[in-house]
């Protein structure tokens, strides 16, 4: 921007010429009060240059009978999660009024490397909403698993002054932290004047005390009232999350009050886009906590000035001269329904999305798995007693089990009437080729298998079964369709979505995705799943959340003693 366009601007504010857009009779919500007051709201450019007056147009808009708050931040997402790359994911949640999202590129990282943040990079130069990046901390997440890349401090350091990245994304490697591993400090210490993202489940006490030194600030993963109490106390940012899988909320609805509001903010970590489709994104979370007693100005706030000044995002977050002009204009207050998006000054219009250089997708050809047997999934064991992982709907924390299993010449196997099936990961990455292999409790499963090249952290093929010869079926078909999800039954395939890039993307769009995902929950149902996001529970289970099981490519693991139970 140039002096003259500056003062261009200034004229706009002061009304002496017309802004480039208005909105006309608005009720504005205030921020600091909670007030609504009828005014117009001028912007120039990409920025707001008035509000609390009249103002004339170049172009003008009716906001009569709508309220006008921020736009939405959402602060820690994985655009994988949402299963379409990040073009898509911008048309998926700009119309939700999310104007701005902060996303770790950990998935895909944990897959191809250093190319998956450049990727995102390269990317969020084309959104419409404004994406920004944190740099993946820990890649691999675990030493108990096979990643196909890893990135050390040196890796990270070319990509810590970029213009879109924030800082360090969510420090999963805690025992790490307080335990002062050396390659957790590499990655720590240039960031020390910056902000480093938190992932701290179950967290407390000295420990906490410990990770919090090191200067990390948030949290997304806090699940109970009472842990997130603890982290407020210490100076965290709690970020209250409602994904997929995981959702937290109501959990932490008594915490969203206008005293606490400056240091909460909301983020959906993980959501699919029949999530969203269904029942929306950040918006969604707006009216469900007022719904669940929050006052709407502690709702507002966290979703919008609070989440701005937790990340230093100083341009936004409250609609006032100077400020990005990031505007969503809704119904009302209380049920969020969002009618007009404005980002960056621009009407989120179909027209805002054409035109964008198309980037190329990275990690096509990623799977590299090599083909599998029945055989392959018997579970060798010395005695019918043993562990099993029992599932925690809307969780992604497990049980840590002991159960007596069906058992037969030095094998165990599934109890359809304890709910307890198989489960497998399976190394995709062409490094080793290891199984690991275990039981799951809680699925609900009755016959057949459903898999997935989506396994957090490192991403390796996880498979759910109640026959061995439909989980090889549907394993060996990933392999073909390049990842995605299979559902398998009686040797015929069910449904299936192919997501080919880095085998956690689909390169449709996000309507082509929503419709592929209503076929295939329908599928997994035939099957005797009780689970609402079947497809994500099975990605979540070979995450490693202490102190429970983990099922690695390596066999079962008790993450307590890093000790290998079952391979």
């Amino acid at each position: 921007m140039d002096a003259s366009e500056l003062a261009r601007l200034i004229a706009q504010g002061r009304g002496t010429e017309p802004a480039d857009l208005v909105i006309k009779n608005v009720r504005l919500l205030d921020l600091v009060s909670g007030d609504l007051a009828e005014t117009d709201i001028a912007i120039g450019g990409d920025r707001i240059v008035g509000t609390y007056a009249s103002y004339r147009g170049r172009r003008e808009i009716d906001g009569r009978g709508l309220v006008a708050v921020p736009g939405f931040i959402d602060t820690h997402l994985h655009v994988e999660s949402s299963l379409v790359t990040p073009p898509e994911f911008d048309r998926c949640v700009l119309r939700h009024g999310v104007t701005t999202a902060i996303c770790d590129p950990h998935e895909i990282s944990n897959v191809v490397g250093a190319d998956g943040i450049r990727y995102f990079l390269e990317a969020a130069g084309e959104t419409a909403l404004d994406l920004r990046v944190q740099l993946s901390s820990c890649v691999p997440s675990t030493h108990l698993e096979t990643a196909g890349a890893r990135l050390e401090a040196a890796d990270l350091a070319p990509f810590k002054n970029h213009p879109r990245v924030i800082g360090l994304a969510e420090f999963m490697n805690f025992p790490g932290v307080i335990n002062a591993d050396p390659a957790c400090l590499a990655k720590l210490l240039p960031f020390q004047d910056g902000h480093i993202d938190g992932h701290a489940p179950l967290l407390i006490g000295t420990d906490l005390n410990a990770y919090l030194t090191a200067r990390i600030r948030t949290d997304h993963e806090t699940t109970t009232a009472r842990e997130g109490r603890e982290k407020l106390a210490k100076g965290m940012t709690l970020l209250i999350r409602e994904g997929s899988v995981s959702k937290d909320l109501h959990a932490l609805a008594e915490l969203i009050t206008v005293r606490n509001s400056p240091y909460l903010a909301f983020c959906t970590d993980d959501r699919n886009p029949l999530d969203i489709a269904e029942e929306g994104h950040l918006d969604f979370m707006i009216r469900t906590a007022i719904a669940l007693g929050a006052e709407p100005l502690a709702a507002y706030r966290t979703a919008t000035l609070s989440a701005a000044m937790a990340f230093g995002l100083r341009d936004r977050g409250v609609i006032a001269p100077g400020k990005r002009a990031d505007i969503v204009l809704i119904e009302d207050l209380d049920h969020c329904a969002v009618r007009q998006v404005i980002s960056a000054g621009r009407l989120v219009e179909d027209g805002l999305f054409e035109g964008r250089t198309r980037i190329a997708p990275v990690g096509l050809g990623s799977m590299k798995a090599p083909r599998v047997s029945a055989a392959d999934f018997r579970v060798k064991a010395g005695g019918p007693t043993g562990p099993v992982m029992g599932v925690v709907p809307g969780k992604i924390i497990t049980e840590h089990l002991r159960l007596s299993l069906p058992y037969e010449s030095g094998y165990r196997n599934i109890d359809l009437d304890q709910d307890v099936v198989k489960v497998a990961v399976v190394e995709r990455h062409g490094v080793n080729g290891n199984i690991g292999r275990g039981f799951v409790k809680g699925f609900g499963l009755k016959q057949g298998a459903i898999a997935s090249s989506v396994g957090h952290d490192s991403h390796n093929i996880c498979v759910v079964g109640a026959d061995d010869a439909d989980m090889a079926l549907a394993v060996n078909r990933l392999g073909e369709i390049g990842g995605g999800f299979v559902v398998a039954r009686d040797g015929v395939i069910l449904a299936e979505l192919a997501l080919p890039v880095a085998g956690l993307m689909s390169l449709l769009t996000f309507e082509e995705v929503r419709d592929h995902l209503i076929p295939l929950r329908a599928a997994a149902k035939s099957l005797g799943v009780t689970l609402a996001e079947p497809f994500l529970q099975v990605a979540f289970l070979p995450l490693p959340v202490i102190p429970h099981l983990k099922i690695t490519d390596k066999g079962m693991v008790d993450v307590d003693r890093f000790e290998l139970i079952a391979a």
